[in-house]
């Protein structure tokens, strides 16, 4: 998937004042129309500015869009980075206007159907309307959710200055991280949304977990995966070794002859909820290194005393 500049699509400084961008997008959707355009790519074109002007002119979008950062180039390949759109307070979002359908993987990457809440941008049509729901990502350690934790967070709501700019205001909380929380599960905080207004209630702040990527750790819904390095002989002879988990280091029997990704479940030991997912353990066996003459000499002895071709089944 190719990164998108929405930025040099429309011809405009990343600065660009909301107004900036709405004339820019008129110019644009004038000049390359298809019904009048005489340009050889016009509906093409057409199309990329139509999606440029959905990404940059909610301010909401065009935040999260900025939080990419500036080391992206127009057509190089992309792959959203994990927690990319983490800390953004977003009060609405997804699709404003515009054919869906028409635009590319990478729009879709970052702004998705389930992109804020369809809300956005409508207008309250009674005194009396509860406020926005606000909705949110956070990015919470593993250890989080085998423990439980409060946390503080910060999180950024795009706001537009009086000269048409997107500024980020920024609010601290403290968060209750539940024990069992997985990826993807949403917390809610009653009252943390949109101001309600004649009197009625605030809408609510639903914040969704995501975990930090892990040192040693996968996870897979309430499983957790660890690729466990073994020796050469523990493998062969079979041993007990120590295991680490979130919840601290167990023990683990190795069966005589295992192989590489070999899968052990620790059953019940992934993030602990009314019905505990599992830890697996693959299992890599590691190879000392031959970096002395002792080493070297040992090596040599098990080529001679361990007749063993590993590619006898290749035919070779």
């Amino acid at each position: 998937m190719d990164y998108k500049d929405y930025y040099k699509i429309m011809g405009i400084e990343k600065e660009a004042s909301q107004d900036e961008i709405k004339r820019a997008y008129r110019k644009l959707a004038r000049k390359y129309h298809p019904d009048v355009s005489k340009e050889a790519d016009a509906e093409v074109r057409f199309k990329e500015v139509g999606e440029a002007y959905e990404a940059l002119k909610d301010p909401e979008k065009r935040a999260a869009y900025d939080q990419l950062g500036a080391n992206w180039e127009a057509g190089q390949d992309f792959n959203p980075p994990p927690g990319w759109d983490a800390g953004f307070e977003f009060s609405g979002g997804g699709y404003t206007g515009g054919d869906a359908s028409t635009y590319s993987d990478f729009f879709e990457s970052l702004f998705g159907r389930d992109f804020g809440s369809a809300q956005h941008g409508q207008q309250r049509k009674s005194y009396s309307a509860r406020g926005e729901d606000h909705h949110a990502k956070v990015m919470i350690d593993l250890e989080d959710a085998y423990q439980g934790a409060t946390r503080g967070i910060t999180l950024q709501s795009p706001e537009l200055d009086s000269n048409g700019h997107v500024i980020n205001k920024q609010r601290s909380l403290k968060v209750k991280i539940p024990k069992g929380v997985k990826q993807g599960q949403r917390i809610r905080l009653s009252g943390q949304g949109s101001a309600g207004m004649g009197g009625a209630s605030a809408g609510d702040l639903y914040l969704e977990i995501a975990f930090n990527p892990h040192s040693i750790y996968t996870v897979d819904g309430h499983d957790v995966y660890l690729d466990l390095p073994i020796t050469p002989w523990e493998a062969a002879l079979g041993a007990k070794v120590k295991v680490p988990t979130p919840n601290g280091p167990v023990d683990l029997s190795i069966t005589a002859g295992t192989t590489s990704g070999k899968k052990l479940r620790l059953k019940g030991r992934g993030i602990p909820t009314k019905s505990p997912g599992d830890l697996y353990v693959i299992t890599q066996i590691t190879l000392p290194p031959a970096n002395t003459d002792a080493a070297k000499e040992l090596y040599r002895k098990m080529e001679q005393e361990l007749p063993y071709n590993p590619r006898s089944k290749l035919g070779v």
